[in-house]
């Protein structure tokens, strides 16, 4: 069949709540993506963030293979060598204390929510504790996760939604110190919000945010979803502000292709919060998705990928660099690490950027209302960024 007829047939059976692209992507290798026509594209989007490693790593595909001729499910009634692997790394890596693993970002904001939550009620003895949320924030689509996402369209046709949730202003602390009661029991932030257009937490910002948790016994929750897994510079981008999160939330890159994610906790919270029974997933952490897990934290430490990412990032900030100064329509760029962002002004949609961008070979994303998104795989190189400025300065052409 043809790309068409392969599409035509998708649209018979798919619920339609994504507006697709018109690709049908066959295969990958390395940092590139092959559809069914055979045509090239460099990647620079890796699936939202999740293929850190690339398309084809053969240690990754061996280790998933093996795991595979063992076992692939037990259920969390039982251990099993694979996930108490994972569990150690993650936590030595994180400089959390225990771990629990999901299957996806937006679970782990659930269990996150439900363990602050529960950590509120073990304290002062009833219900009813509110969290404190930021505007313009992303955290998932489930109802517990767009509960305290900041962003009023994605609520709206599903209200009404967890009660309890209060918005504050992110990186204004007094936003954030008006909407705290003795009520609150967590403030929850992505250290860099992705979906709301690539924003990091100013260091003053977060640092504050972590004294007021500290001093008023308030959980602070960090959602490294997206910006978590090497993709900054760092495993998780907090490591560079200098705080600890009581609760640590990590999907997308976790385990480089298989649907796993995980909420962190420290010790205190651990033993103040969740006891069995509250709180379970059959599928979480199942030996295939935590083989994953391992072998991609051992190919990050082992290939130096994190400090290839903090090596690399000043010669993919100057490349951005020079194409804001040549484009009229666009006013800069920021982020951090492999999560950057190209602001454009009202003259032009990143939607129609992205879509024009796939006809000439590359794939980007878009975030927000105003900006083009980069999350390649961490192991790009010099030319890979290279080709990706090239394209893309052919795609801003047009929109001259």
């Amino acid at each position: 069949m043809n790309k068409r007829e392969y599409i035509n047939q998708a649209e018979e059976n798919l619920f339609h709540v994504y507006n697709r692209f018109p690709v049908v992507f066959e295969k990958g290798q390395g940092v590139h993506l092959y559809d069914t026509d055979g045509k090239e594209y460099l990647d620079f989007a890796s699936g939202i963030g999740v293929m850190a490693l690339g398309y084809g790593n053969e240690r990754y595909k061996e280790a998933l293979k093996n795991q595979i001729d063992n076992i692939t499910h037990t259920s969390n009634l039982y251990y099993h060598l694979p996930m108490i692997e994972a569990a150690g790394k993650i936590c030595n890596a994180s400089g959390m204390d225990k771990v629990f693993f999901t299957n996806s970002g937006a679970e782990a904001i659930e269990g996150a929510i439900k363990t602050a939550k529960r950590y509120a009620y073990n304290r002062d003895g009833f219900a009813g504790h509110e969290i404190i949320a930021m505007g313009h924030s992303f955290h998932g689509r489930t109802v517990g996760s767009l509960s305290v996402t900041g962003n009023e369209h994605y609520r709206e046709p599903f209200l009404p939604l967890m009660d309890g949730v209060k918005f504050a202003e992110f990186n204004n602390i007094e936003s954030v110190k008006a909407q705290i009661t003795d009520k609150t029991c967590a403030i929850l932030l992505e250290t860099v919000q992705g979906e709301g257009g690539i924003y990091p937490a100013d260091k003053e910002f977060l640092a504050e945010i972590r004294d007021i948790c500290t001093k008023s016994d308030i959980l602070l929750i960090l959602d490294e979803i997206q910006c978590g897994m090497g993709r900054t510079g760092s495993l998780y981008a907090y490591q560079q502000y200098g705080v600890q999160p009581d609760i640590l939330t990590t999907a997308k890159a976790l385990g480089s292709g298989v649907p796993v994610g995980a909420f962190l906790v420290t010790d205190k919270v651990a033993s103040n919060s969740l006891v069995p029974g509250d709180h379970g997933t059959t599928y979480g952490g199942n030996p295939l998705v935590c083989a994953a897990v391992n072998v991609t934290m051992d190919i990050m430490e082992e290939d130096k990928i994190i400090q290839h990412v903090a090596e690399l990032t000043p010669y993919l900030e100057e490349k951005l660099e020079d194409i804001s100064s040549k484009y009229d329509f666009v006013s800069g760029h920021r982020g951090l690490g492999f999560m950057q962002g190209i602001v454009l002004n009202e003259t032009v949609k990143p939607g129609e950027v992205v879509a024009a961008a796939l006809e000439h070979g590359l794939v980007i994303l878009s975030a927000g209302a105003d900006v083009i998104r980069l999350l390649p795989p961490l192991v790009i190189e010099k030319n890979d960024i290279d080709e990706m400025s090239k394209l893309l300065m052919e795609v801003l052409d047009e929109f001259k």
